[in-house]
C-alpha cells in the first residue's frame, strides 16, 4: 500500500461510520420516532428483522461505499487512475508528483466538504426519486437524505484526512 493516496484503515474505519451514524440519527430522541411514522413501521414489525444480517449486510455495504469513497473526497487518486491503479508500475514522475503534491488538500476539513457536495449531489438526489416514485413525504426523503449527507461528510473527513 506504500505510495498510495489513500490509507486503508480510514476505509475500514469509514465503514462503521454508517452505523455510528444510524444509531444517533435515527433514534427515537433524534429522527427515529418520525421516521418510523412516515414508513409505518411499528416496534412489532422492527423487532421482527433479522438484525444480525442487517448489521452484517450493512458493513458490507459500507465497506463497498468506503472503498469507492476516496474516489470522491481525494484529489491525488486521479494520479493513481492515470497509472491504471497499480503504483509500482508507474513512471518515476507519479513519484515525483506525489511528492510534490501528495498532501495537497489533504485534510479532515476538506474531505468534510467533498463529503458534503457528494452528498447534496449523490445521496439528495438518489433518496429524492426513490422516494418520489414510492411515494414517500418530503420528511421521509429529508430524514434519510440527511443521515448520508451527515455519513459522507464523517466519512469525507476520515477518508481525506487519516493519510
Amino acid at each position: 500500500m506504500e505510495n498510495m493516496p489513500f490509507n486503508f484503515y480510514a476505509i475500514i474505519a469509514a465503514t462503521f461510520v454508517t452505523l455510528i451514524v444510524g444509531f444517533v440519527w435515527y433514534s427515537p430522541k433524534v429522527f427515529g420516532t418520525i421516521w418510523m411514522k412516515e414508513t409505518g413501521m411499528t416496534e412489532e414489525k422492527a423487532k421482527q428483522s433479522n438484525m444480525f444480517k442487517v448489521f452484517v449486510l450493512t458493513i458490507i455495504y459500507s465497506f463497498m461505499f468506503a472503498f469507492i469513497f476516496p474516489s470522491l473526497v481525494i484529489h491525488q487518486m486521479g494520479a493513481l487512475g492515470m497509472v491504471g491503479g497499480d503504483p509500482t508500475l508507474a513512471k518515476p514522475s507519479y513519484i515525483a508528483f506525489l511528492n510534490d503534491y501528495g498532501d495537497a488538500f489533504r485534510t479532515f476539513k476538506h474531505g468534510a466538504l467533498h463529503g458534503f457536495i457528494s452528498g447534496l449531489f449523490i445521496a439528495l438526489p438518489i433518496t429524492a426519486i426513490n422516494g418520489l416514485f414510492e411515494q414517500k413525504s418530503w420528511k421521509y426523503i429529508l430524514i434519510n437524505a440527511g443521515y448520508w449527507i451527515i455519513s459522507m461528510i464523517i466519512m469525507g473527513a476520515i477518508i481525506c484526512g487519516w493519510k
